[in-house]
Order: C-alpha cells, then structure tokens, then sequence
C-alpha cells in the first residue's frame, strides 16, 4: 500500500471512532428526550382530563339550572289550580305539571351520571399528576446522569479530534476535500478493501485491468461503481 493510502486508512479508522463516540452522545441523548417526551405527552392528557372536567361541570350547572327552572315552573301552576273553574283547564295544568317533573327528573338523572363521571376523572386525574410527580423526578435524575455521561463521552471525542487533525495534515488538501466528500455521501466510508476483485463499499466486481493496477499499489484508484478510494490488503496466509 502507498504511502497515500496508508495515511487515508489510518484517517479513516480515527473517523470512524469519532463516529461511534457521536452514535453513543446521539443514543445518551436520545433516550432521554424520548423520556422528557413522555412526560409532555402525559402532561397533555392531564390537561384534557382537566378540560373534560370542566365540561361536564359546566353542562352540570346548566341543567341544575333548567331543573330550578322547571320545579319553579311546577310550583307556579300548582299554584294556580286552586283558581281553575273548568275540569278542561285542570287537566291541561296537570299534564303540564306532569311533563315538567318528568323533564327536570331526566335533568336530575343527567346531573347524576355528570357527578359520577366527574368523580370517576378526577380520581383519574389525581393518579396521572402522581405519576407524573415521579417520572419527574426520575427524569430529573437521569438529566444529571446522561449529562455526566455526555461530558465524559467528550473527553473521549475531544482526545480523538485531535489525533483526527494531527492525521489531517499529513494528507494533501485536495486529497482530504474527496476524502470528507465520500465519507459525507458514502455512509462514513471513503476508502474501502477490495476481496477477490470486490468491493467491499458496493460489493461490485472492478475490471479486471483495474484490479491488476491496484494489486501494484503505486497509485490512488476510485471504485468506477461507487467511486470510493480503493486499496488491497493481501490475506495474513499470503504475507508468509
């Protein structure tokens, strides 16, 4: 192997190190967004209990309301059947007397079941903001954790930047702008093996007069499928 892609190789193996330092900060990171997520969707559906709740009370109020209305409404023509003279208008106010308990009795029902059900998502409610409460906490708690974590991630990262520059220089400037450009749109490969005329980016075969080229190892050889850089490491049996 030249001299070229040797320095491109051992560029390459630091990247790659880097990249799996950024997975893991991406993985601290992610695991915890996806808890503080939870308590926001949790949050969301105590406030529509909330908002429920509030409903059913307002429409409890109204038909209390209607139900004083209707009783008062009762008392009035109970009132008024002490001055009736005719049996016709006696029977009209009765029926009318009649069909209003019968209505406030159904709002009387209605306010019922509303009181129930209120009951039933405030003991609801009261549940969800508890544990709420306590993913608080242990979300709070794992804040610290993953943050420790992170920094000590970076301390790695930081350490391995700077064998990155270090490895950067050696490599001509031209040369490096190709590299980072594979590496940005190859999946973090820029310079791959080639196995028995394959390559190992694509896993296409090169031609034959191509691998005959690179088996000399004198100069720097793109893969015509994927254009990565190429280069052959003979098998640990073929060095002895």
């Amino acid at each position: 192997m030249n001299e070229l892609l040797a320095q491109l190789v051992a560029l390459q193996a630091i990247d790659l190190e880097i990249d799996k330092i950024d997975q893991a900060i991406k993985a601290e990171q992610n695991g915890l967004d996806e808890r503080i997520s939870a308590l926001a969707k949790r949050e969301t559906f105590i406030n529509e209990l909330q908002e429920q709740i509030n409903s059913e009370q307002k429409e409890g109020r109204t038909l209390e309301g209607e139900m004083a209305d209707k009783m008062a409404h009762v008392r009035e023509r109970q009132s008024r059947m002490m001055q009736v003279q005719t049996g016709r208008e006696q029977t009209a106010l009765l029926k009318e007397i009649e069909d209003a308990k019968k209505s406030a009795k159904e709002n009387e029902e209605k306010i019922v079941a509303i009181m129930i059900s209120v009951e039933q998502l405030t003991a609801q409610m009261t549940e969800e903001k508890n544990i709420l409460k306590g993913e608080k906490e242990l979300v709070a708690e794992e804040t610290e954790k993953v943050r420790d974590n992170i920094e000590a991630i970076n301390r790695g990262k930081k350490e391995k930047d700077g064998q990155r520059g270090e490895q950067a220089i050696k490599i001509k400037a031209s040369t490096l702008r190709k590299y980072d450009t594979l590496r940005l749109h190859r999946k973090g490969l820029a310079v791959v093996n080639v196995i028995d005329g394959v390559c190992q980016g694509c896993f296409m075969a090169i031609p034959p007069q191509l691998f005959n080229r690179l088996l000399r190892g004198d100069e720097l050889l793109d893969c015509p499928t994927c254009q990565r850089m190429i280069h052959f490491v003979r098998p640990a049996e073929e060095k002895n």
